[in-house]
């Protein structure tokens, strides 16, 4: 009989991968985290009801796992800035060269749905990904961030014209966008 490990990986490894590294843009947070979500499905899946997919439960975690993980960062960033006594300036101190992986994404429209993605509240953010990039139906993306469908639509909704503003600011700005 095939593992639970393997069952998911078999199924859903591309989908939970790209997921979360929409999350996360760093290709080694993104293999940590997803090498967490499945340490807590194997260990949880016994207790798996049913009530919705395994897809729809995997996500369910991945997604609680990310959140996890910004949590973390944003506390430790507070201590470092603390440590520091950066006070505001802190706030603008930013690293302008580009990640390795974003040099290697080679097509714009990806390189602009990631800059803009960043510029949506993290349920704008989540709701698109699910919904655009990963392909799920509105039900199966509200049951993964444990929403109601008409909350799913309305963030939807709103990050869609969220991206759309900052996209016409940008094109009156001059960009090629």
């Amino acid at each position: 009989m095939e593992s639970v490990f393997e069952k998911f990986y078999e199924n859903y490894h591309h989908d939970l991968y790209q997921f979360i590294f929409y999350m996360v843009k760093d290709k080694e947070t993104c293999e940590d985290l997803v090498q967490e979500v499945y340490i807590k499905v194997v260990k949880s899946y016994d207790s798996f009801k049913g009530e919705s997919s395994e897809k729809t439960w995997l996500f369910s975690i991945a997604r609680h796992i990310a959140i996890d993980y910004f949590r973390k960062q944003k506390r430790k960033r507070k201590r470092i800035a603390a440590f520091f006594d950066w006070g505001e300036q802190g706030e603008f101190i930013r690293d302008q060269n580009p990640l390795p992986d974003e040099l290697a994404i080679q097509n714009e429209m990806i390189k602009d749905v990631y800059h803009y993605l960043d510029k949506c509240t993290p349920e704008q953010k989540s709701v698109l990904i699910l919904r655009y990039i990963q392909s799920f139906s509105i039900q199966e993306t509200a049951e993964i961030l444990n929403f109601n469908v008409s909350k799913v639509k309305t963030t939807q909704h709103r990050g869609i014209k969220k991206l759309q503003k900052y996209i016409h600011s940008e094109q009156q700005e001059g960009g090629d966008t």
